[in-house]
């Protein structure tokens, strides 16, 4: 039995004249003009050819707890860093190479353990009889002010904000006056006073929780996103999302809520939700139903009414059992300059200008072949599975993550160039060797290594093992970098 706890009302003491002039002064959204960057065509550009830096984790035993399970993955806003949640609850941090190595003329894309530590816990509801899990849904960093790093961690009901600071000094050991044992003793000091030294210790990281932010979602958190003025963030669950002040811990503002008066009436959830990348009053948020709305807070305190809503509709000749399923988006991302948005839903990647809500821009198959296993992948729960995907720094690249250990890079203004990659361990910085997933019936040579002339590795798509999975990824804000999560492992890859 699921026991429902009413939710305080909001108050509100607007007199008739006063909403009357808030409706004459109403004004519809215009992105066509102002701050978003105009349309700038560029010109077309060429496929990146990954090579393989690093994995991290185990990759020689197949058996794995699933606690170690990666759930998400984030480069801060320099690059520098690269932080990692897991199922276990906990994060950890990848500081980029510091030595000043070069590998061909470029810094060292190599990236080291700089901390880890523990940000969730197993927890219990008593009141609902649930169980909370520790798994870390979605990290997001603050923008570097001083020396030390913040980062916004998540489980499925409590947001964490996190301090990660250096400690390389100490005081010496021979620079106090008094002895720091037996100090009971001393009566009193006799020589020359000195001022104690500071020396240098071995470096230690530290990671202490600076607020909780709690108590604010009965569903549970899919997403968490920074605001632009980097004081407010967002949290959405399956049918809210929330606006914190990062200093306020117990009070939240409700700027979305999408519960139906009953339950039974309920046709959507939101499955995502991001802040723009430089407008710090608009939104948007993506549901099971393939819509994505973008919300203005200055028009309504309550963005339940959205600014826009950019959808494709639906063929009615095409449409079956799947059909909702599989247009759920599972992601959405603003492009770096606030023109595009990127979603994914499970078989395609779509781009869409701001400007143009009718249909995407842009729209690119990941693994069409699945089409006509869809039933099966129903059966094994895998048609459920939430893909993400990413922006190249530049905009002019899309990635995303696949079955089998694959991931997919687009080439924007080129014809809709993709490739097909596997994530898997190699010699450090040799090319990666692309992949092309068939129908087993059209399959040319099976089981034959292909020779040195061809340029793809042919994998038949009853091969696929629905197991291993790219669902997490994450590319550099600035190089071609990106880090993938594949099962336990963290694989990073880079045009170097």
């Amino acid at each position: 039995m699921v026991m429902e706890v009413d939710e305080p009302a909001v108050a509100a003491t607007t007199s008739q004249d006063e909403q009357d002039e808030a409706q004459n002064n109403d004004v519809e959204m215009d992105t066509s003009e102002g701050p978003i960057e105009a349309d700038q065509t560029f010109e077309a550009v060429d496929q990146i050819n990954w090579k393989f830096n690093q994995v991290k984790g185990n990759i020689d035993s197949e058996v794995h707890t699933e606690a170690d399970v990666i759930s998400c993955v984030e480069f801060s806003h320099d690059g520098e860093y690269l932080a990692t949640g897991d199922k276990g609850g906990r994060v950890v941090i990848f500081q980029r190479d510091q030595s000043g190595k070069y590998v061909k003329g470029v810094r060292s894309r190599e990236y080291n353990v700089y901390s880890t530590f523990q940000s969730h816990e197993p927890e219990f509801d008593y009141l609902k009889s649930l169980e909370i899990d520790e798994k870390i849904n979605q990290i997001r960093w603050l923008k570097k002010k001083n020396a030390a790093n913040f980062i916004l961690s998540t489980n499925d009901k409590t947001i964490k904000l996190w301090k990660i600071s250096e400690r390389e000094r100490k005081i010496g050991e021979d620079a106090w006056n008094l002895p720091r044992t037996n100090r009971i003793n001393t009566t009193s000091f006799r020589g020359r006073l000195q001022i104690p030294s500071i020396v240098p210790m071995e470096l230690i990281v530290e990671a202490s929780p600076r607020r909780v932010y709690g108590n604010a979602h009965t569903y549970h958190v899919n997403s968490i996103s920074v605001n632009s003025d980097q004081e407010t963030f967002l949290s959405a669950d399956d049918l809210r999302v929330n606006l914190w002040n990062l200093e306020i811990t117990n009070e939240s503002f409700n700027i979305v809520d999408i519960k139906p008066a009953n339950m039974e009436e309920l046709t959507e959830v939101i499955t995502a939700a991001e802040f723009h990348p430089t407008q710090c009053n608009w939104f948007v948020y993506s549901s099971s139903k393939g819509s994505i709305r973008l919300c203005d807070m200055r028009d309504r305190a309550l963005c339940d009414a959205y600014a826009k809503i950019f959808e494709e509709p639906e063929d009615p000749q095409s449409r079956s059992f799947f059909s909702e399923i599989i247009a759920s988006v599972s992601d959405v991302k603003f492009s770096h300059n606030g023109r595009y948005l990127l979603t994914r839903d499970y078989l395609t990647v779509k781009v869409w200008d701001l400007n143009m809500e009718s249909q995407p821009v842009e729209t690119y198959p990941v693994h069409n072949y699945l089409r006509t296993k869809l039933c099966a992948l129903y059966e094994n729960d895998s048609i459920f599975d939430k893909f993400e995907c990413d922006w190249s720094g530049d905009d002019k690249h899309i990635l995303t993550g696949s079955y089998h250990n694959l991931f997919r890079t687009y080439a924007r203004g080129n014809d809709g160039d993709s490739k097909t990659w596997e994530a898997r361990p190699q010699e450090p910085y040799s090319q990666l060797r692309s992949r092309s997933v068939v129908p087993s019936a059209k399959r040319k040579r099976p089981n034959v290594p292909p020779t040195p002339e061809q340029t793809e590795e042919e994998l038949s798509s009853d091969q696929l093992q629905f197991d291993r999975k790219i669902l997490h990824t994450a590319w550099h804000p600035k190089d071609n970098i990106i880090a993938l999560a594949a099962t336990n492992n963290l694989y990073i890859f880079s045009d170097v």
